[in-house]
């Protein structure tokens, strides 16, 4: 596994934040990983496995590191399925081409979570990130123990 390379990128300020403990959306680490809780709550349990590795293509890992990244991030979204019960779990993996590393999403679906069917995305930015959908410290809370109960169970 190469150094990792830590710049602007959200992705490397959020794991920055995190080996700092200052990251309150932090809900463990794993060997290939960091995973975090979304920062809005618009899809109850969107939680996020940030890759260590500053890299923005997934074949651009080294193959030992590649084969326990997918294995992490399957382990990481089951835990996902099981602590928050969705109809259906949507998986993305992004990252953009200014050099943002890869990161997976998840977002927990529930049948008429939208007001019509469809990718999260197309609610748009004001909506998926608007100040009602943060949550509280309790809330929070309540959501990092969850998904650790899951991830204990599978880990």
């Amino acid at each position: 596994m190469s150094e990792n390379i830590i710049c602007n990128c959200g992705v490397c300020e959020r794991i920055a934040l995190t080996k700092q403990g200052n990251n309150p959306y932090f809900v463990r680490e794993l060997e290939t990983g960091y995973i975090v809780l979304g920062d809005h709550q618009r899809f109850k349990g969107y939680t996020l496995f940030l890759c260590k590795e500053h890299a923005t293509e997934i074949h651009f890992l080294e193959k030992e590191f590649r084969s326990k990244f997918l294995e992490e991030m399957s382990l990481t979204a089951e835990a996902v399925y099981n602590a928050f019960q969705p109809d259906k779990l949507n998986y993305e993996l992004l990252g953009t081409g200014n050099g943002v590393h890869m990161h997976w999403h998840f977002f927990p679906r529930r049948t008429g979570d939208t007001p019509t069917p469809g990718p999260v995305w197309r609610l748009g930015s004001s909506e998926m990130n608007h100040d009602q959908y943060l949550p509280t410290e309790e809330e929070l809370d309540n959501l990092k123990k969850k998904l650790n109960k899951e991830l204990d169970k599978l880990l």
